[in-house]
């Protein structure tokens, strides 16, 4: 595909590896990172270059992309004189990556609007490996058009980029992932916590009930390593608590009901007093031992 100008902000656990795929590529990079050392090492690695604020880092790109860390930051980097949509011209699209409100998503699509700009919400599914090989799951929301544009350019660093509605959809999608992921990794933790406690040898057991009906994403990549007590395997428990956080707000405004969510998110605060804010989401099991 053509070559487009675009610019990065964010450069964390996900955002790095995505911004190096748009790059390997062959897009014009422009990254942008709060901490500024950052940006400077990720230039150092990739190529490309770095910019001192999200408006100088938008200015002559096509695309924006950004993933940083929940609605304030997101404002941060888009509003204000120093913001990207400041440094963005009519018609350049905004693509945000953040796991976020849908009320945010909303808020910041009618500002681009209003200033001939585009706004896509896309939060993304896959973790850090997903970020890193380039698999990453997109679910989006916004207008047709600006989409339609974006998407060959976000292949880069993903296997899928689904357009499921208008603003706010995309972060909708997202919280309907994490739902799911919290009562399967539950019901795994409890499962595993059984077998153990009935004496079975645990990888044999996850291995049999793989090929049936229980088989999961979750049972096939993270069921061995919770049996070995592993949990370093990227997406944190501080953060899905973030995530949840923003499921059970949009509940209450929506009034879905959502008993096993809020329960597993009590379940994700134990094992943040347990010490394990940084053990990635399988580490529920943790609090059954």
């Amino acid at each position: 595909m053509t070559p487009h100008r675009v610019a990065f902000l964010g450069l964390g656990v996900m955002g790095g590896p995505m911004a190096a795929h748009l790059h390997r590529a062959g897009h014009e990079v422009c990254v942008y990172n709060r901490t500024a050392a950052k940006a400077q090492a990720w230039v150092a690695a990739f190529g490309g270059r770095c910019a001192a604020t999200p408006g100088e880092a938008a200015q002559g790109a096509q695309i924006v992309f950004a993933c940083v860390g929940n609605d304030d930051d997101l404002r941060a980097v888009t509003l204000g004189p120093q913001g990207a949509f400041a440094g963005m011209a009519p018609g350049a699209i905004f693509v945000d990556h953040t796991t976020a409100s849908a009320e945010v998503a909303r808020e910041l699509s009618a500002q681009a609007q209003a200033l001939g700009l585009h706004f896509i919400d896309a939060p993304v599914s896959g973790g850090q490996a997903g970020a890193v090989n380039g698999m990453l799951t997109v679910m989006c929301g916004g207008n047709a058009e600006p989409f339609d544009a974006m998407k060959p350019v976000a292949l880069a660093f993903a296997r899928a980029v689904t357009h499921v509605g208008a603003s706010g959809a995309g972060q909708l999608a997202k919280m309907v992932n994490q739902i799911c992921i919290a009562g399967l990794v539950q019901g795994l933790s409890e499962a595993i916590a059984f077998g153990e406690r009935a004496g079975l040898d645990m990888h044999q057991v996850l291995d049999v009930i793989g090929q049936g009906a229980a088989q999961s994403w979750q049972l096939d990549n993270r069921g061995h390593t919770m049996v070995d007590d592993r949990f370093d395997f990227g997406f944190a428990v501080d953060w899905m608590r973030k995530d949840l956080g923003l499921v059970l707000q949009e509940a209450r405004r929506n009034g879905a009901r959502l008993p096993v969510t809020a329960l597993v998110d009590q379940f994700y605060a134990d094992v943040q007093t347990l010490g394990g804010g940084r053990w990635d989401t399988s580490s529920l099991i943790k609090r059954l031992r």
